[in-house]
């Protein structure tokens, strides 16, 4: 009975952290992409230069979003400095798959500038849970 009990208090903080990590992460995705979007679509910036813009507020964003509301409670002591380092990390590679899902669908495929959005809601943000999860705020 124990172990059903722990096994219940563990799956259902996982369940609330990741509906935390949806809420926050819907939040910074909806950021870094309405800073592309306006940047490429409607001020005429190259989609790669206003991917990175909306890249580097979405770090500081997710950071300190992460930091205080998802992952709060979870995981050891670490320094600001070691779990920030991490962090930027996890954020160049959640930066590399945005610059991939920019390139495929605008560059090489020629499609409109809102076109890699949805890749960037949807599948980047779930690789970045399971980094941030497993090894930032551990």
């Amino acid at each position: 009975m124990k172990y059903l009990s722990r096994l219940y208090a563990d799956h259902g903080a996982l369940f609330w952290q990741i509906v935390r990590y949806g809420v926050t992460g819907l939040f910074v995705t909806a950021c870094q992409a309405a800073i592309y979007w306006t940047l490429a679509a409607m001020a005429g910036l190259h989609p790669q230069v206003a991917n990175f813009i909306g890249y580097l507020a979405a770090v500081v964003i997710g950071y300190v979003s992460h930091s205080l509301f998802t992952f709060r409670g979870h995981g050891g002591d670490a320094s600001h400095g070691a779990r920030g380092a991490k962090f930027i990390i996890v954020s160049l590679i959640s930066y590399a798959l945005n610059a991939l899902w920019v390139y495929l669908c605008v560059t090489h495929m020629r499609w409109p500038a809102w076109s890699p959005i949805p890749a960037m809601i949807f599948i980047t943000p779930g690789i970045v849970f399971g980094l941030n999860r497993q090894w930032v705020f551990r």
